[in-house]
């Protein structure tokens, strides 16, 4: 790995660089001065046109690095449909309008990606499933994306676009969602019991906000929750021809959890839900992926005509190739299996969750139009609130661990080892901590 401003440790004695990071450490007061932000803006207060993908929404794209030892990878959504049919949830097959009994895919059904559109329609009553045509228990090639590691000097995986969907919110406001793809979702494990919460088919995403063109706002996707912070807060890496480069980088870096793909801002071990890493993720600096390299991208917007909100193709990394894959983001449908019968083989029951779950739906059922940064609030959130924070979220841990712990900026100033620990006493190690940061952040 490269360092852009030689080593680290030079940066322990480089009062430029302490005075930088403090002034980063405080939220700048004029965000709350800007202009509101628009669900549905009108055509006057829109600053892009519908499929305009301005240059700065890539030129600050987050960088992902996926768990090292990470056994499904990201996966091109083209290729996997071709290892599903569209069934009920019952597992009667949907037949395919206008599906040509000569197509070898015929018999069983099995998708093209631009079948997608072509499905009925879910409703809160019964949802729409692809049903695997092959034992996805097996860990076949199409379900680990195992070839898909990223390239070395550039982050590039080849075989796995990520999809790029931005939303214009009015009054100079623009929202970047980037969605990441993988074949599946390895469950957590609960003090040893699982993993449970398996499913076919994982849909992740990060959203970066800008105003004028600058980033302000980045929030990552968790578990149907997430994490908000100030861009200016987060870690940002470069990827040069060269390799890595450390240091004063604009791109903000993302970190993908073991198995759940679940993101954080760090590395080490993460608590979600549950306090004192009952249930928890676990990060580390594995390979790192640059999403910008290889991408679809759409548009959101509203349409004048018919008063909804309207997709259209954007200028993503190869030219022409949404037009090809067709609106498959129409479908919205479960990405995967129906939850396994408890008779089925292998169907387990932990304390706290069947093993096997059902698939998740797709990127436009993710709330693309909120004006609060987070998609939704968790079921204890009763207040709704979002927080951006003002501080990186360390991981814990005893050998990943990079940060502070769970009340990580109030414990770092107490240099002295006995305050430290009076003041951890007072706040019973991060729990008091934990039911301040659900309100503060």
């Amino acid at each position: 790995m490269l360092l852009c401003n030689g080593s680290p440790i030079d940066l322990l004695t480089n009062n430029e660089a302490e005075t930088k990071i403090d002034a980063m450490m405080k939220a700048k007061p004029f965000y709350k001065n800007l202009p509101p932000l628009e669900a549905f803006p009108s055509k006057e207060s829109m600053t892009l046109k519908p499929g305009e993908i301005p240059q700065y929404v890539t030129d600050y794209a987050p960088l992902v690095f996926l768990y090292s030892e990470e056994r499904y990878l990201p996966y091109d959504i083209e290729k996997y449909v071709g290892h599903f049919r569209p069934t009920w949830r019952n597992g009667s097959t949907i037949n395919i309008p206008g599906k040509d009994e000569n197509d070898p895919y015929y018999k069983n059904q099995k998708l093209h990606l631009s079948d997608l559109e072509k499905l009925p329609k879910s409703t809160k009553e019964e949802l729409v499933f692809l049903s695997s045509l092959e034992d996805f228990d097996t860990d076949p090639d199409w379900l680990t994306g195992k070839y898909n590691k990223p390239n070395f000097y550039n982050g590039e995986i080849k075989n796995a676009p990520a999809t790029l969907i931005v939303t214009d919110k009015g009054n100079g406001w623009v929202d970047a969602y980037w969605f990441y793809f993988y074949s599946f979702n390895l469950g957590p494990f609960v003090m040893g019991f699982g993993p449970f919460g398996d499913h076919v088919g994982d849909w992740e995403h990060s959203l970066v906000r800008f105003y004028k063109g600058e980033p302000v706002v980045v929030w990552m996707s968790a578990h149907g929750g997430g994490g908000a912070y100030f861009y200016d807060h987060m870690e940002k890496e470069s990827l040069e021809e060269t390799g890595i480069c450390i240091g004063n980088g604009k791109q903000p870096a993302i970190f993908s959890a073991r198995g759940t793909h679940a993101n954080y801002p760090s590395t080490g071990q993460h608590s979600h839900d549950l306090p004192y890493a009952i249930l928890s993720d676990f990060t580390d600096r594995g390979g790192l992926w640059n999403p910008a390299l290889n991408y679809l991208a759409y548009t959101f917007t509203p349409d004048e005509e018919s008063n909804e909100m309207k997709l259209n193709y954007g200028n993503g990394s190869q030219p022409f190739r949404e037009t090809k894959y067709g609106n498959w983001l129409l479908y919205d449908g479960a990405w995967g299996d129906p939850k396994l019968d408890p008779s089925d083989p292998r169907q387990h029951w932990s304390p706290f969750e069947w093993k096997y779950i059902d698939g998740p739906t797709g990127p436009l059922t993710k709330n693309l139009v909120r004006i609060s940064a987070c998609q939704r609030a968790k079921w204890w959130n009763f207040w709704n609130g979002c927080n951006i924070r003002r501080y990186i979220q360390y991981g814990e841990g005893v050998f990943d661990q990079e940060g502070n712990n769970s009340c990580g900026s109030l414990y770092v100033h107490f240099q002295n080892k006995w305050i430290r620990k009076i003041v951890e006493l007072i706040t019973w190690r991060g729990w008091i901590c934990f039911i301040v940061d659900l309100f503060y952040g």
